[in-house]
């Protein structure tokens, strides 16, 4: 059968192109973009060698930095490894390796993604590195933690009682009350407000601070970055 002519022809050829136009939006619309490799790395790390008798943990933050994005290490992490001593930041580069950098901008570890979740590399001297994404619990939310909390130093006494409430206080923020008689050691950091932020709890001071906690379980948090003396939140019932 023909077309019937030039004007035929046209006619046809403008309405396969209209079809195929048609097709590709539809592939668009339903082809999900390309993941930011970067977002993926938002969140809590566990860095270990091969063995997994040395494990340490990082936290990767969104936050911007000069050389790339704000990096929290834990302060055991140096004794376990030397290499991460300086490290402050990371980067993902254009290969999709991650680097891990010191104030500088300099790479201290380079790894490679072996899989979803999970990257390793290799340093002469030091063996093979691993890092592993934490899988946590669902985020709770703010209204979970609304009520009374105390503030301890390790396996001690409570130093200070505060109550979370969940009337607004500025922007982004819930009201926090604490109660007399606490330690210096919060008084003088004095929490006016906090927040949840990314699955942590955020106690903020009147001087724009913040001390993050991660939860161990529904009833502690534990601040962050870890310490030899680590300040803990317990639910009081």
């Amino acid at each position: 059968m023909q077309a019937g002519g030039p004007g035929g022809h046209l006619r046809l050829f403008a309405g396969v192109f209209a079809a195929a136009s048609l097709c590709t939006a539809a592939y668009a619309q339903d082809t999900p973009a390309p993941s930011d490799p970067a977002s993926a790395m938002i969140g809590t790390w566990e860095f270990s060698n091969a063995d997994r008798d040395k494990v340490c943990r990082f936290v990767f933050r969104k936050d911007v930095v000069p050389s790339g994005h704000k990096l929290e290490v834990d302060k055991s992490c140096p004794n376990l490894f030397p290499a991460t001593k300086d490290i402050v930041a990371w980067a993902v580069d254009s290969f999709g390796s991650l680097r891990l950098l010191d104030s500088a901008g300099n790479p201290a570890i380079e790894l490679s993604e072996a899989e979803v979740g999970l990257y390793d590399g290799f340093e002469p001297g030091q063996g093979r590195y691993v890092l592993q994404i934490v899988v946590t619990a669902p985020p709770r939310s703010a209204e979970d933690q609304v009520g009374d909390w105390a503030v301890t130093r390790g396996a001690g006494k409570p130093i200070c009682m505060l109550t979370l409430a969940n009337a607004p206080s500025g922007t982004d923020a819930l009201a926090l009350k604490i109660k007399p008689g606490c330690d210096t050691f919060v008084s003088r950091f004095a929490p006016v407000s906090w927040r949840m932020d990314q699955g942590e709890l955020l106690l903020l001071s009147v001087r724009g601070q913040t001390w993050r906690f991660e939860a161990n379980d529904a009833n502690t948090w534990q601040r962050v970055p870890d310490t030899a003396d680590p300040v803990l939140l317990l639910r009081q019932q």
